[in-house]
């Protein structure tokens, strides 16, 4: 019996999901069961879900504007109308009023009945979540680097993020200190809300001297050493980074025990005498190859019984995650090195380095930070 005439001769059958798919991708199916009493609520709702995938990239773009705009700050001590903020942020107020329409369409703002514009709760954190403005606003640069995807995944282009990011290829390369604190300053913004998701996640309770390796200007650091009054910290990162994180911690109230190390994990022995190792958004940063590296170092510095956590946004594996999967996949893609790998990866790779009990934590939020924990036997 001959091959039907869309398959080629050598094509395997396929399998019962596949032949009802075809049958879904046809445009009259899709009018049928739109109409279709047991069917229309199921296809209207992945109708929207596609539409809202089509439409992403206005949705970001809205986001844009009114962080940069700084609408949400205007609307912080109640609802105004398009045509009062119009001369303030020096928008015509009919383009204006669109644009807080699509504000409160996407939930951040609420529009009032007689056309005034305040607040949701999720317009109010764009205030107050620590950094998320600033982290919005970096990433038009990562937009211009995903304007032709496929120009982009072909490895067709040159990446902005490649140029912002220098620290990841050693030392050497971040020796520009003003370059050096851009990304730490970057990076310090978001890092608070990491750092609390990992604390929540990993009891340090019986830890007494933690080492925190590429931990930036020291945001995990003082958050654990804070809530761990037994705890001795040392971090360690490049020494550009390492003079920021001074500057930053000169006035904490646990500064007296926080010791900052200048070095490179890539060039360098780790320092010993620590208990358990941090690795906080460092391995998604770096290849393979440097990460096996990196975890023969932390194996050689901890003492039998010593704790390694790596904490940092995750792959979904067999389980696709929007956050890790597309956002974190495209941006590591964008920085020339670095991937987002799934739990089990990372578990693979600690246990290829020595490393017993590897444990995955529930994460308390994935889009923020995922952790796994192994112990030296």
């Amino acid at each position: 019996m001959a091959a039907p005439a869309d398959l080629p001769a050598h094509a395997p059958r396929p399998d019962w999901r596949t032949r009802v798919l075809r049958w879904v991708a046809r445009p009259g199916f899709q009018a049928w069961a739109a109409r279709f009493p047991l069917s229309r609520r199921y296809v209207r709702r992945k109708g929207t879900d596609l539409f809202d995938l089509v439409q992403g990239f206005v949705s970001s773009q809205v986001l844009l504007a009114l962080v940069d705009l700084q609408l949400c700050h205007h609307l912080a001590d109640g609802p105004r109308h398009p045509d009062d903020l119009a001369g303030v942020v020096d928008v015509r107020a009919d383009r204006l009023a669109r644009l807080l329409q699509a504000g409160a369409a996407l939930g951040l703002l609420r529009r009032t009945r007689d056309g005034r514009f305040g607040l949701e709760p999720s317009g109010a954190a764009l205030i107050g979540v620590p950094g998320l403005e600033a982290m919005i606003a970096h990433h038009r640069i990562l937009y211009r680097d995903l304007a032709d995807p496929v120009a982009f995944l072909r490895g067709d282009t040159e990446p902005e993020l490649a140029q912002l990011w220098p620290y990841v290829f050693g030392a050497g390369a971040a020796e520009d200190p003003a370059r050096a604190r851009r990304y730490s300053r970057l990076m310090a913004d978001s890092q608070a809300l990491v750092a609390a998701d990992t604390l929540g996640a990993v009891s340090l309770s019986g830890v007494t001297h933690l080492l925190d390796v590429g931990g930036g200007t020291g945001v995990f650091a003082e958050a654990a050493a804070r809530a761990n009054p037994q705890l001795q910290v040392t971090l360690m990162e490049l020494p550009a980074v390492a003079e920021a994180a001074r500057e930053r911690l000169a006035g904490s109230d646990v500064s007296d025990r926080i010791d900052i190390v200048g070095g490179s994990f890539r060039d360098e022995a780790l320092p010993t005498g620590a208990d358990a190792i941090s690795l906080v958004r460092v391995l998604f940063d770096h290849e393979d190859d440097t990460v096996v590296a990196l975890l023969e170092r932390v194996y050689a510095a901890l003492p039998p019984g010593g704790t390694v956590i790596v904490s940092e946004p995750m792959s979904g594996g067999a389980r696709p995650d929007r956050a890790g999967d597309v956002f974190y996949s495209f941006y590591t893609m964008a920085m020339g090195t670095g991937t987002v790998r799934a739990p089990d990866r990372i578990a693979r790779l600690l246990t290829d380095a020595g490393f017993v009990r590897v444990s995955a934590p529930r994460p308390l939020r994935s889009f923020v930070t995922r952790v796994v924990t192994a112990t030296r036997p």
